[in-house]
């Protein structure tokens, strides 16, 4: 069976799409967008990063509809992204602040304790935010405020990931789709040109994918934001180490990557040996998405991570 036969076999599978609600928190002298499904269960809510950088969250919704079904989902979009305010200073921006409104935003929603699921880039916002959001002496009376972590096909901890995506993007199409990825020259995306930014990221779409068929059904979102395209261009002009904020991120991590990624599994396996409390679990024949090419395995892996130790129902 195809990538593309399990996703619509799955999807046929699902109950009603739950709905979502949507509400405007101030955090950090910003209003942001925020979106939550109804409570549902015992669990603390889970808190869904999206990547892209230039995206807001319906990357991630109704893609994670699923776990609705046994946990509230919190999204938002990021600063400048999707309907949350566009920050003073844009120019300034940087990934490391997307991560300290993740924190913010928690404290305005009076949460003391959630989960956060980060997806690629969302991913590497979700570690910066649990390590921040990290208190100096968690107790039985004073909790984490991030219980769990689960990194989706994250970002490294380093960038050194970044630089031979471009070849490797290339090298996973074919045809005209090749052609026009190849004709990018990366070097320019290290300027915060929203339109280049936008092209080259609905010309690398397909190379995410392990099934080229499936990448054909699927129609990218336009990427939008002159924000996100500033922090990607920060991001791939000076780079980023962050081996020193997460050295001693003490909460309990999934790391599921899909093993056929271009961004590679080494990354992945690096992050899980890094973080002091990580496991990983790659997942076969699957690509970036693996919500979309491996449902199955992906939320039965996500819902026995964040259900592990906790009474029978």
């Amino acid at each position: 069976m195809s990538a593309l036969d399990r996703y619509l076999a799955f999807r046929r599978s699902l109950p009603p799409r739950p709905p979502l609600e949507s509400l405007t928190v101030r955090a950090r002298g910003l209003d942001f967008a925020v979106y939550r499904t109804p409570p549902v269960g015992d669990g603390p809510p889970l808190f869904c990063i999206n990547g892209g950088l230039l995206f807001d969250h319906r990357l991630l919704w109704p893609a994670l509809a699923w776990l609705a079904s046994h946990r509230q989902l919190i999204f938002f979009d990021q600063r400048g992204r999707g309907q949350s305010a566009v920050p003073p200073g844009m120019g300034a921006s940087r990934i490391e602040f997307d991560a300290s409104d993740v924190v913010a935003i928690r404290r305005s929603l009076g949460i003391s304790q959630w989960d956060l699921l980060g997806h690629s880039w969302g991913g590497g916002i979700a570690m910066l935010a649990a390590a921040e959001d990290a208190p100096e002496h968690p107790s039985a009376h004073d909790p984490a405020p991030v219980r769990r972590l689960v990194l989706v096909n994250a970002v490294g901890i380093t960038s050194r990931w970044l630089p031979p995506m471009h070849a490797a993007g290339v090298a996973r199409l074919d045809g005209e789709a090749r052609e026009t990825l190849a004709a990018f020259d990366p070097a320019r995306l290290a300027e915060p040109d929203l339109a280049r930014h936008a092209a080259y990221a609905r010309a690398f779409f397909p190379a995410w994918f392990a099934d080229s068929t499936f990448a054909r059904q699927i129609t990218p979102q336009v990427g939008d934001s002159l924000t996100g395209a500033v922090v990607a261009a920060r991001l791939r002009r000076d780079g980023y180490d962050w081996t020193e904020r997460l050295r001693d991120l003490q909460v309990p991590t999934l790391v599921l990557h899909g093993a056929a990624d271009v961004l590679p599994l080494s990354e992945a396996e690096r992050t899980a040996q890094y973080l002091p409390h990580a496991r990983l679990v790659p997942i076969a024949d699957a690509g970036h998405n693996p919500f979309w090419e491996a449902p199955d395995v992906f939320f039965a892996a996500v819902h026995a991570f964040l259900t592990e130790g906790a009474p029978a129902s």
